[in-house]
């Protein structure tokens, strides 16, 4: 594919934090161009620079060099991002954090909740719908922020260990979650993770360490089709 069909591009990006003797590099020049449709895991161990090229493909931060662009992208709010660990506002019941990013873009709402209520239904999680973020599990506050994108209807999710907290069975829901959200909307999937297992229902894998993005090693067809399929 020609960089003319990238949602976003990320040519020799880095991001440094301080200066001086106290700089610390946590992005060493990456490179990523992300298309519709891609399934991508950016693997590695914590502390390599994961959270922060997800940050730079966010436009969560600048790249200290290097460029990070969207030009298959009408704005960042084309960009679903499921955070590491809770995201969700404690005072607002799980329908409204669902529906929160519609209302904050001007949907009525009626419209957001009714948005809402069906992306939670698509990840298993309707009958969460009045309940408090402190009413819930670990494992059901993440499926409650893949709906939240799901409702959204983004062109690319990038989802940051999403299922880092969370024992087998509850990831694998949860990663369910990402792919039927995927799925559904047509969008680009980008999770970072240090599980194989996760890395594997994807169909293109890098690896990040130190800092430093390796190039991708693709699943066969046959297998990521396999794989990507909830369980």
């Amino acid at each position: 594919m020609s960089p003319a069909d990238a949602l976003i591009d990320c040519q020799d990006a880095a991001l440094t934090f301080g200066r001086g003797p106290n700089a610390v590099v946590a992005v060493h020049g990456a490179g990523l161009r992300i298309h519709a449709g891609d399934r991508l895991a950016i693997v590695g161990p914590s502390g390599s620079g994961k959270s922060s090229l997800l940050h730079l493909l966010a436009g969560l931060e600048q790249p200290t060099s290097g460029t990070v662009t969207w030009p298959g992208l009408s704005g960042l709010r084309d960009i679903g991002l499921v955070f590491q660990g809770d995201s969700l506002i404690p005072a607002l019941d799980v329908v409204e954090n669902t529906a929160l990013t519609l209302v904050l873009d001007g949907v009525p709402e009626g419209r957001a909740r009714e948005a809402a209520l069906g992306a939670l239904a698509v990840v298993g999680a309707a009958d969460l719908a009045d309940r408090l973020p402190e009413e819930i599990s670990g494992g059901q506050a993440q499926r409650v922020a893949a709906a939240r994108v799901l409702a959204q209807a983004p062109r690319v999710i990038l989802a940051d260990e999403p299922t880092g907290r969370l024992d087998h069975a509850t990831g694998s829901r949860v990663l369910d979650a990402l792919l039927t959200a995927a799925n559904e909307t047509g969008a680009a999937l980008v999770v970072t993770t240090h599980d194989p297992a996760v890395a594997a229902r994807l169909t293109e894998r890098h690896t990040m360490r130190d800092g430093r993005l390796t190039s991708a090693d693709s699943v066969d067809a046959d297998t990521a089709h396999r794989l990507g399929e909830p369980s």
